[in-house]
């Protein structure tokens, strides 16, 4: 492939619903630009992009593909990335390097969840972008409702360059609403022909539409709409580009990927009407004291980059994927990774297209390159040929939002999970990995079960580790509610000295649970000599590690040392500790023990629509509604429910609200459990014991 200098270049991401054609379409555009000789196909595990045993598996996108194309004089980057929303993380990467997107739309189903976010993700960042909308071979295609709805939910900036010539197997070509043109295929040949009869009527009020786009791109060109004036091509397609990159207009094409009707016309438009990085707007950098500030990006000057892919090989050992913001990239380039304040070595340098590597000499800013076996480097570093004074903004990836525990079906290998996490871990930053000290649990966190699913997986793929999910342990907690003096007397006699420590302890609830133990020296008269209380309150506080039901820690309770006895020649703090520990235990009992249960807060963001199946899930769970307020069009839920009820919420809410709704969840309190779910907990603790 040759080399291209940043105004022939162009990056963009393909995002929308999962199942609408994105890695289809992705092969026709490499089919059309000679990069492959046939198109592949997902259901034959086949296609370029989606070379991961687990996509070919599941047949979805799971990992964002960067795919270069030729076309004409133009080198389109294209980021094929995954519909299905447990893998968000890629696009929000992808993103992050295009400047500009192709939001396809399936023109049977018409707008769903992933439409509305792809269009929510590239209005976030103010990004040019085309609708295509794909799949017009299908049964119940219907372009025209697409546009409509697509109208009526995102506004008039939605402009059809064209319209299509049938529908569903009629389908058969479309006609061009900027030229006038219709062209019409027949298998893998086309022609252009004149527009039929039969759409002359329909597409005046269209080509209407997209005139009075580009007049509202320019003073003078209005001016000559009102006047009844027609524009040049010149003028049209000037003040189409012109009102595509401001965001004023959105083209909207139609096609099918499978059969690659319309592919090369979205091709055309991609390059004739999309930005190149130089037209993008500024980077976003960090200073030294991490103040925001932009960076143009430039061919001139030193070289600079941003990681925004890892890819965790095996065999190759690690590629990092990145974009050049300045300056060019070449094998002699110095490598420093300013995020991490250390050098770098690399080998050859190589563009990369779904698995193949292609070996480039040099790029400029603006293109997509990778490198190989970077030891410090990660997803969203910086990249320079010296010290720099800023970084450019990490990528901002969603919080995971479900934990499982992890462990390995086979003794011994708690080791290679780990460093086979740690491997994954560089590769996709949105799961966390966390050992809970107090469970002993390993928790792997994620965006959802199928994310965690494909996760455990690739250990077994790559790494050679088989594991097993389940649900966390919970992190109970045991308390009292009532008050109770026990005696705790350790004595023993066997030949020298012997042992000997007595104790009265007055055991009562404290009403503040974040402590776990108040300790109260009430003894007077010297009955319990003062060098051995330190040891009765260490035996308490070591004995607290477990409480009397189910053998959880124990909190809020108040120990008052009151009376007791010694020995002149037995007595030590060792004996003092287990008299402690015998009080505690039989005061315990006796002082009305309770289980005591994590409670979470709760912020749900959701449409009105699913207000009173949030709400009433939200009752099941044994939770409690504290608020509402609307937010950004959505509504805000403000509640409390258990930590029990909550592990696979992510879930229930993805399947109540279509994935339109959202959460964040943190620790509140704890809360005593309800009586018939202890009995549960501590038999299942007796269990285990």
């Amino acid at each position: 492939m040759k080399e291209y200098q940043t105004d022939k270049i162009r990056n963009v991401a393909l995002v929308g619903h999962g199942g609408n054609g994105k890695t289809t379409l992705a092969e026709a555009m490499l089919y059309n630009g000679k990069a492959v000789e046939r198109i592949g196909k997902v259901e034959e595990g086949t296609t370029v992009s989606d070379f991961d045993p687990e996509e070919i598996k599941r047949q979805i996108s799971i990992g964002a593909s960067v795919l270069p194309v030729e076309w004409k004089d133009i080198k389109i980057n294209v980021l094929d990335t995954p519909g299905y929303f447990d893998f968000v993380g890629e696009v929000f990467s992808s993103l992050k390097v295009a400047e500009g997107a192709v939001l396809l739309v399936d023109a049977s189903s018409g707008i769903e969840v992933g439409t509305e976010k792809g269009w929510e993700y590239t209005s976030q960042r103010s990004m040019p972008r085309i609708v295509f909308v794909n799949k017009m071979n299908r049964e119940n295609a219907d372009f025209f409702k697409v546009v409509e709805d697509l109208r009526e939910m995102f506004g008039v900036s939605i402009a059809p360059f064209q319209i299509p010539i049938g529908a569903g197997e009629t389908f058969k070509g479309l006609v061009n609403v900027v030229d006038m043109k219709a062209r019409q295929y027949t298998g893998t040949q086309y022609k252009d022909t004149e527009i039929p009869d039969e759409y002359k009527d329909r597409i005046e009020p269209i080509r209407e539409m997209v005139m009075e786009a580009v007049a509202e791109t320019d003073d003078e060109l209005m001016m000559k709409f009102f006047d009844g004036e027609a524009f040049t091509e010149e003028e049209i397609r000037e003040g189409l580009r012109k009102g595509v990159l401001s965001g004023k207009i959105v083209p909207v094409l139609c096609g099918s990927g499978d059969l690659n009707i319309g592919v090369e016309t979205l091709m055309d438009t991609i390059a004739d009407y999309l930005p190149s990085p130089k037209d993008g707007a500024e980077v976003d950098a960090l200073s030294k004291d991490g103040a925001p500030t932009k960076k143009k990006l430039t061919a001139d000057g030193s070289f600079s980059a941003q990681v925004f892919k890892t890819i965790a090989d095996p065999y190759v050992g690690k590629i990092s994927i990145f974009k050049v913001i300045s300056g060019s990239f070449t094998a002699e380039t110095t490598l420093y990774n300013v995020s991490k304040g250390e050098k770098e070595k690399f080998g050859n340098i190589f563009l990369i297209r779904g698995k193949k590597q292609i070996n480039i000499d040099r790029v400029y800013a603006g293109d997509i390159v990778a490198v190989a076996k970077l030891q410090h480097t990660v997803t969203g570093d910086t990249l320079a040929e010296e010290k720099s004074d800023f970084v450019y903004k990490p990528i901002q990836f969603p919080e995971p939002s479900i934990s499982l525990a992890i462990e390995p079906k086979a003794k011994g290998d708690e080791e290679k999970i780990s460093g086979g996490l740690h491997r994954l871990l560089e590769e996709d930053p949105t799961f966390l990995v966390e050992k809970n000290s107090e469970t002993g649990d390993l928790l792997i966190s994620g965006q959802g079960e199928v994310h965690i699913e494909v996760i455990t997986r690739k250990l077994s793929s790559k790494f050679g580790v088989e594991v097993a999910l389940k649900d966390p342990k919970l992190p109970y907690r045991e308390t009292i509610k009532g008050t109770a003096k026990a005696e705790g007397k350790h004595k023993k006699q066997s030949g020298g000295r012997g042992q000997y420590g007595h104790v009265w302890i007055e055991f009562e609830p404290l009403q503040d649970m974040d402590t776990d133990l108040e300790f109260v020296d009430k003894i007077v008269g010297g009955v319990v000599p003062r060098q051995f209380i330190p040891a009765v309150e260490k035996g308490l506080r070591e004995a607290i590690k477990e409480g009397v039901l189910a053998e959880y820690p124990v909190v809020g309770i108040r120990a008052t040392l009151y009376d007791g006895s010694f020995h002149n020649v037995d007595s030590d703090e060792m004996s003092f500790k287990i008299a402690a520990n015998l009080s505690y235990k039989k005061g315990m009992k006796e002082s009305n023990p309770v289980l005591l249960e994590p409670i979470m807060r709760l912020e749900i963001v959701v449409p009105e629509d699913y207000m009173g199946d949030v709400i009433g899930d939200i009752n099941k769970k044994r939770g409690r509604i504290l608020g509402m307020e609307p937010k950004e069009g959505k509504q805000l839920i403000i509640a409390e429910a258990p930590l029990a009820e909550m592990f696979k919420y992510a879930t229930d809410l993805r399947s109540m609200t279509q994935a339109r709704g959202s959460f964040t969840m943190k620790f509140e309190r704890y809360e005593e459990v309800p009586p018939m779910i202890t009995e549960k907990v501590i038999a299942e603790a007796q269990k285990e014991e």
